[in-house]
């Protein structure tokens, strides 16, 4: 088919062009004009048509090409061919209009744009029609029903100013698809765009001329008949453009193969799609989400409603792509880059996959941390609002009972033993409490908890508290029980006698490290070392131990505070 109409297109624009010359009084320069439009035209629809046998475009251009070729014949004296070249005198207006509209995948976007380019064609064909039957196309009009001049003028006039005003809204349509789509990735789709608006232009200036017959009208006749014939001439510098942007795919397909993880993929598909906005997010389908590298959730706008290009193998959505508006206008680069990467961005999909797991895990460890300290709160709070009170009642009890004895020794003796029993039974519920949930760290902060966990110590402490405002409570709690329980195992296992703590913080991270001068050797994989990762590692940080068995244990905690 694509040859036939390229077999068609050359025949008809030599017959053409053969009558047209035979014509008496017939301007060269017209005719040539003519041909400039059509031949071109039919040409770039030829090649749309081929790269793209699914988009419009195609078959417009090359409809407006022949439509341009049919409106030369006008000049011919045989009444069929002027009749006919009279039918299509103004048709090729509307269809470029059509075109202009419909770039780059040949189907216009609004009811706006469908209704602009209907009126067009009902200006451009009705009322031919009309006007042709009136007699205004001249004696040779085959179509001449009534003859009357006047009212065949006053149609063309409505004709002409209806079709300057479909142009002007026309460039209105353009201006407002360039202000939402930004700035074009490539400079040729910019050129073409603009050239299509001054396309525009120069046929409503031109038509506003024609409705009333005013002077210098060949003469921008001729200048907008050039120019119009420029715009199939830019629509194949901008396929070539294209064709060159696709190149960066070969150099995708290179760079992918070296490293097949593809580590900074987005970065790769950026350079190949020449978007440095773009954004990669991968379908989880556990999770029934999008989800960048690390797995977090990622907002894909529903599909007509943002710039975005699904990645699919074998059926089944692997990513998308959220790229500039403007890459739509180069579908065939979209989905060969898409291509390219499919199988590097099922192995990241994985790998996303991967991290929203390890997310998953590190929440759901940090809820139940989350829990437990809550229950601890509550514990302590039982055990000083309810049992230590009740003891000390009872020791105040004691001694009131102690007062009113008499000068029994025996009894003054039990009463003074089961007081010590109290005390000491009171002392051990508080070191209980503060064990759970030290309340001083919630009234005062983490500074002054530490402070009087060093003085409870059972070795000497050096303390250095570097933490000029508040953090969050999950980080004090975690910090302060990483020093609490190295500070107790000082004691405990590792016979030192002397420990340090620093509590320092680092731009959005807090460091918490212990020092001592006991034995070492401490299993980096026992339940108490790993109680604690545990607890670091539930708020993205991290815990490490040294502890070499010459002697000497550091333990040092990083947690985010930012």
């Amino acid at each position: 088919m694509l040859w036939a109409v390229a077999v068609t297109g050359l025949v008809g624009a030599g017959c053409s062009l053969a009558v047209a010359l035979r014509a008496d009084g017939v301007s060269g320069v017209q005719i040539a004009l003519l041909q400039w439009i059509s031949v071109p035209y039919v040409a770039a629809g030829l090649v749309a048509w081929w790269r793209r046998p699914a988009s419009r475009l195609g078959p417009l251009m090359i409809a407006g090409g022949f439509a341009s070729g049919l409106s030369s014949l006008q000049v011919v004296s045989s009444d069929l061919p002027y009749t006919v070249g009279s039918l299509f005198d103004i048709l090729p207006a509307a269809l470029f209009l059509h075109v202009y509209l419909a770039f780059p995948d040949g189907h216009l976007r609004s009811r706006f744009e469908r209704a602009v380019v209907a009126a067009a064609y009902v200006a451009a064909v009705g009322l031919q029609l009309v006007k042709m039957s009136l007699g205004s196309a001249g004696a040779g009009d085959l179509l001449t029903l009534w003859s009357r001049p006047d009212v065949a003028q006053t149609v063309e006039r409505a004709q002409l100013l209806s079709l300057s005003a479909l142009c002007l809204a026309g460039i209105g349509v353009l201006a407002r698809r360039r202000r939402e789509a930004g700035r074009p990735l490539r400079r040729s789709v910019a050129v073409m765009l603009d050239l299509f608006a001054v396309c525009l232009v120069m046929l409503a200036v031109l038509f506003v001329m024609g409705a009333f017959e005013a002077p210098g009208f060949r003469r921008v006749q001729q200048t907008t008949l050039f120019v119009v014939g420029l715009s199939p001439l830019a629509f194949l510098i901008g396929l070539l453009d294209a064709r060159l942007a696709r190149s960066a795919v070969a150099d995708l397909m290179v760079e992918l193969g070296r490293d097949r993880s593809a580590p900074d993929l987005r970065s790769a598909l950026a350079r190949a799609l020449g978007d440095p906005s773009l954004t990669l997010a991968y379908w989880l389908p556990d999770f029934d989400r999008y989800a960048d590298q690390h797995g977090r959730p990622v907002d894909v706008p529903g599909r007509g409603r943002g710039a975005t290009t699904v990645v699919d193998r074998d059926g089944a959505p692997v990513a998308v792509l959220l790229h500039d508006r403007a890459l739509d206008d180069d579908p065939e680069l979209l989905h060969a880059v898409g291509a390219a990467a499919a199988i590097t961005l099922e192995n990241g999909r994985l790998q996303a996959e991967l991290q929203a797991r390890v997310e998953e895990l590190r929440q759901s460890r940090a809820r139940v941390i989350e829990a437990g300290q809550r229950e601890r709160r509550r514990l302590e709070r039982n055990l000083h609002d309810g049992a230590q009170q009740r003891l000390v009642a009872l020791s105040l009890e004691l001694g009131m009972l102690e007062a009113q004895m008499g000068d029994d020794p025996a009894a003054r003796t039990r009463l003074r033993l089961a007081r010590r029993e109290i005390s000491t039974s009171l002392q051990e519920l508080r070191d209980l409490a503060r064990g759970l949930h030290p309340a001083v760290l919630s009234g005062h902060g983490l500074a002054v908890a530490l402070e009087a966990l060093a003085v409870r110590a059972a070795v000497p402490v050096r303390l250095e508290v570097d933490v000029p405002d508040r953090l969050p409570e999950q980080v004090e709690v975690a910090a302060f029980y990483v020093a609490s329980e190295s500070l107790a195992n000082v004691d405990k296992h590792a016979c030192g006698t002397t420990a340090g703590v620093s509590v320092v913080r680092t731009g959005n991270r807090l460091v918490v490290e212990i020092v001592d001068d006991g034995i070492g050797g401490v299993d980096d994989g026992g339940s108490g070392v790993r109680g604690l990762r545990d607890r670091v590692e539930a708020l993205g940080g991290r815990l490490g131990v040294r502890s070499p068995s010459a002697g000497g244990t550091v333990v040092r905690a990083e947690l985010p505070c930012g």
